[in-house]
C-alpha cells in the first residue's frame, strides 16, 4: 500500500452542504454488553477438555489402532486440524477479560460518518441515516456512499442534512467507495456503518475515548442482529457472530490481535492515510487492512458493547452468500497473513481466524467415514478395537460441544451449530476457488428473505442426506453387527445435524410467517423484541430508530 495520503479522484461528485454540529442530552444508559462466562468456568472446561483431548488421542495414535491406512490418516488429518483449532480456541477464551471501563474523550473531536451503499432499498438505508445525524459527543458530519447513483438517495441524504457522494467508476467495491469519500473529507476520525446497521445515539462517546492511545488505528464494536428474534436463519447466524463478538474478540483483543470487520468500527483519519486507505484487491478488505496497520505499528481495540443494531441474513441465499465472501476473503488472505512482519502470537491469532474456513474439509471427512464403512467394509480404525472407540470419542465430542456452548454465554445453541455444519461445502468451495485463483467479486449480502423455495442454495448437503439416508437403510438391512450399527448411528447423526441446518431452505412460508407474526404492528424490523442482545435486562438499542 501507498504510504501517501489518498487524493481526490477527478470524477467524483459530493453534494455541498455546510458541516454541521448535532450533539444532545448526555444520556443516562444502560449498555447490553456480549455475556462472558465465569472465568473458573472457562479454565475448568479448559481444563476437561485437555484431559478429554488426551484421552482420545492416546488411544487413536497406538499402531494397533490402524484400520486402513488411507481412511486412518484422513482420520488424523480432520483431527489434528480440529485439535489446533480448539487449542486456538482455549488460549483465545483464556486471554478473555472483563470489559473496559469507557474512556472518556480528551476533546470535542470532528467526526465522519460513512455508510457506503451499492443496490439496497431506502427502507433499509433510511434508519440507518436518521440514526447516524443523531449521533452525540463529537463534530459529526454523515456522508451517503451510494455506489448506485440513485437520486432518490440524493434526496434521502439531503431530507436528513447528510452529505451525498456519488462515483462516476465504480472500482474496488465497498474498499474503492470508501477510500473515494477519504480522499473528499478530512475529519479527525471515521465511523464506518453498513447501510442496514443502526448506531446508537452514544456510540461515539463510548469508543472515541480509547484514541487516548496516539498508536491506536480503530475501535471495533460487535455486529448484533436485531431481527434474529424473529427470524431462525438470522437467529442462527447471530448465534455464531455472538460467539464470535464474545470471549473470542475480546481474547483477541486481549492478545493485540483484533481485526476489524467492516462496520460497527472508528478509525483514526492518520492511521488510514498511512496505509493508503482500504485495500482494494481484497473481498475481505478490512481483515487485510487490519493486518497492513499492524504491521505499521498501529494497535487495535476492542469494545463489547452492544451499540449497534444490524440486520442478519433471514434466508438461506443471503447467508450462503455471505458466508461464501467471508471464507473466500479469509482463505485468500492466508499467504498474506503468513508473510506477515507480525510477533508469532498477533500472527497466530490472524492465522486461526482464516484457517477456521478450513472446516469443512473436515466435516466432509467425518461424513464420508461411515458411507464408506456401509459400503466397502474399510474403516480407518481396525476392526478389532472399533467398540471402543466410543469410549474415547464421546467425552472429546462432547466437552468440545460443550465449551462452545459455555463460551457462546448461552446464546450458541444446536441450530447454530447445524447451521455451520450444513454449510460445510461452503468452505470446500471457497477452497477450491483460491486455489484455482478464481477472481472473486464482492456481493453484497441480500437483505430480507426472499420468501422463496430455494433447494438450489443447499444442494451439496440434499446430496450428502440422500447418500447417507440410502447408505444407512442398506447397512442396516444387511447386517446388524456392532460395527455396521455404530456406522449406521454416525450416518443418521450427521443426517439430522445437516437436515436442521438446511431446514428453512425448504421451508420458506413458515420462515416467512413467523418472521410476519413476530413483528409487532408499527415496529420498525430494527428493534428487538426480546431486549436481550446481551446480558442485561434493559436495552437501550430500542430507542436507536429515531422518528422521521
Amino acid at each position: 500500500m501507498s504510504d501517501l495520503p489518498i487524493t481526490p479522484p477527478a470524477n467524483a461528485t459530493l453534494a455541498t452542504r455546510p458541516r454541521h454540529r448535532l450533539t444532545g442530552p448526555t444520556a443516562d444508559t444502560t449498555y447490553a454488553v456480549l455475556r462472558q462466562p465465569e472465568p473458573w468456568l472457562v479454565r475448568l472446561m479448559v481444563l476437561l477438555n485437555v484431559l478429554a483431548t488426551f484421552w482420545y488421542f492416546s488411544w487413536l495414535l497406538h499402531p494397533e489402532r490402524v484400520g486402513n491406512p488411507f481412511l486412518y490418516g484422513l482420520l488424523l488429518l480432520a483431527e489434528f486440524f480440529n485439535v489446533a483449532q480448539a487449542l486456538g480456541f482455549w488460549w483465545t477464551m483464556l486471554s478473555d477479560r472483563p470489559r473496559k471501563t469507557p474512556v472518556p474523550a480528551a476533546h470535542y473531536a470532528s467526526v465522519d460518518v460513512f455508510v457506503p451503499r451499492y443496490n439496497e432499498p431506502v427502507d433499509i438505508v433510511e434508519p440507518v441515516i436518521a440514526a447516524s445525524v443523531e449521533l452525540r459527543g463529537a463534530d459529526v458530519t454523515v456522508y451517503l456512499l451510494d455506489d448506485g447513483g440513485s437520486p432518490e438517495f440524493a434526496a434521502l441524504a439531503r431530507k436528513y442534512g447528510a452529505e451525498y457522494i456519488a462515483r462516476d467508476e465504480h472500482d474496488g467495491a465497498k474498499a474503492g467507495n470508501i477510500n473515494n469519500a477519504l480522499a473528499m473529507t478530512d475529519s479527525d476520525y471515521v465511523l464506518v456503518l453498513d447501510c442496514d446497521h443502526v448506531p446508537h445515539p452514544e456510540f461515539l462517546r463510548r469508543t472515541l475515548g480509547y484514541f487516548a492511545d496516539e498508536k491506536l488505528a480503530f475501535v471495533q464494536t460487535p455486529q448484533y442482529y436485531a431481527n434474529a428474534d424473529r427470524n431462525p436463519v438470522a437467529a442462527a447466524a447471530w448465534a455464531q457472530q455472538a460467539l464470535f463478538f464474545g470471549c473470542i474478540a475480546r481474547g483477541k483483543s486481549r492478545i493485540g490481535a483484533m481485526f476489524c470487520c467492516g462496520t460497527n468500527v472508528v478509525f483514526r483519519r492518520t492511521a488510514l492515510d498511512d496505509v493508503g486507505g482500504f485495500p482494494t484487491h481484497s473481498i475481505t478488505e478490512d481483515f487485510e487492512l487490519s493486518v497492513i496497520m499492524q504491521e505499521r505499528g498501529w494497535h487495535t481495540e476492542y469494545v463489547s458493547e452492544v451499540l449497534v443494531q444490524g440486520l442478519g441474513p433471514e434466508d438461506m441465499a443471503s447467508y450462503t452468500s455471505q458466508q461464501l465472501r467471508w471464507a473466500r476473503g479469509c482463505l485468500s488472505a492466508v499467504g498474506r497473513v503468513l508473510r506477515a512482519k507480525l510477533p508469532i502470537k498477533i500472527k497466530s491469532q490472524y492465522a486461526l481466524s482464516s484457517l477456521h474456513f478450513l472446516t469443512g474439509w473436515t466435516v466432509m471427512i467425518y461424513m464420508s467415514l461411515p458411507v464408506i464403512k456401509l459400503l466397502t467394509g474399510e474403516q480407518p480404525v481396525a476392526a478389532s478395537t472399533a467398540n471402543t472407540f466410543l469410549v474415547h470419542f464421546a467425552p472429546y465430542f462432547m466437552l468440545s460441544i460443550a465449551i462452545v456452548g459455555i463460551a457462546g454465554g448461552g446464546v450458541y445453541k444446536f441450530s447454530a451449530y447445524a447451521l455451520s455444519a450444513a454449510s460445510f461445502w461452503i468452505h470446500i468451495a471457497a477452497t477450491i476457488s483460491v486455489v484455482t485463483r478464481r477472481k472473486g467479486r464482492f456481493v453484497v449480502t441480500p437483505k430480507g428473505g426472499a420468501g422463496q423455495w430455494q433447494p438450489a442454495t443447499v444442494w451439496p448437503g440434499l446430496v450428502v442426506c440422500g447418500l447417507l439416508l440410502v447408505v444407512g437403510v442398506r447397512g442396516v438391512l444387511l447386517s446388524q453387527d456392532a460395527a455396521t450399527l455404530n456406522n449406521v448411528a454416525f450416518a443418521g447423526l450427521h443426517l439430522v445435524v445437516l437436515g436442521t441446518g438446511m431446514s428453512w431452505a425448504l421451508r420458506p412460508r413458515a420462515l416467512e410467517e413467523r418472521s410476519k407474526a413476530e413483528l409487532p404492528t408499527g415496529e420498525s424490523r430494527w428493534q428487538s423484541t426480546s431486549g436481550r442482545p446481551g446480558e442485561d435486562q434493559s436495552d437501550p438499542l430500542k430507542e436507536l430508530v429515531p422518528a422521521p
